[in-house]
């Protein structure tokens, strides 16, 4: 059986692999689908989905998880949330389940006919892309929040130097 999980992933922490693991108890398969892949250079979304991919294959390879076992996805985001179901069925290989913890992407599938799930978070109040986003502005600890071959990956895209730039711009454009 395969299961679809779709996530922002921005960026790629401890807590993903760790649902992702516990998804793959569960089925045989799983796609992984990295939502809002349209979006980059913004506080909430400062990584392209080509960044994302290359950080989630490294975490995955990192972890163990053989590449047999999982697909990953880009998924633009469309503006008629009555067609996304549609839309993500034509982007990926056949899957029976959902797993997600967003309500409205959990309401979509169970629209269309899908089962879904809830993940199981992984202690999710520390483990959260808004976390570890925070800490790189902060100057704070977030390299322990995610796995080392995804620190790599942002420091070979200077990615704590982009999101800095990106809130001086933001800061900017309130003003």
């Amino acid at each position: 059986m395969r299961g679809l999980l779709v996530g922002r992933m921005q960026p790629v922490h401890e807590g993903h692999l760790e649902v992702i693991k516990r998804i793959l108890e569960e089925v045989d398969e799983v796609i992984i689908g990295i939502g809002s892949a349209q979006l980059s250079h913004t506080l909430k979304d400062p990584f392209t989905a080509g960044e994302r991919v290359l950080m989630l294959t490294k975490a995955l390879t990192e972890k163990g998880i053989p590449a047999s076992k999982y697909y990953i996805i880009p998924i633009q985001d469309v503006a008629c949330n009555s067609i996304w179901v549609a839309h993500v069925k034509m982007l990926t290989p056949p899957f029976k389940c959902v797993y997600s913890g967003n309500p409205l992407v959990q309401q979509l599938f169970k629209e269309g006919g899908h089962q879904v799930t809830i993940p199981p978070l992984y202690n999710r109040k520390l483990y959260s892309g808004t976390e570890v986003r925070k800490r790189m502005l902060e100057g704070k600890d977030w390299e322990s929040l995610v796995p080392s071959s995804v620190f790599e990956v942002i420091q070979e895209i200077d990615g704590v130097s982009r999101i800095k730039q990106l809130t001086i711009k933001e800061v900017n454009e309130i003003k």
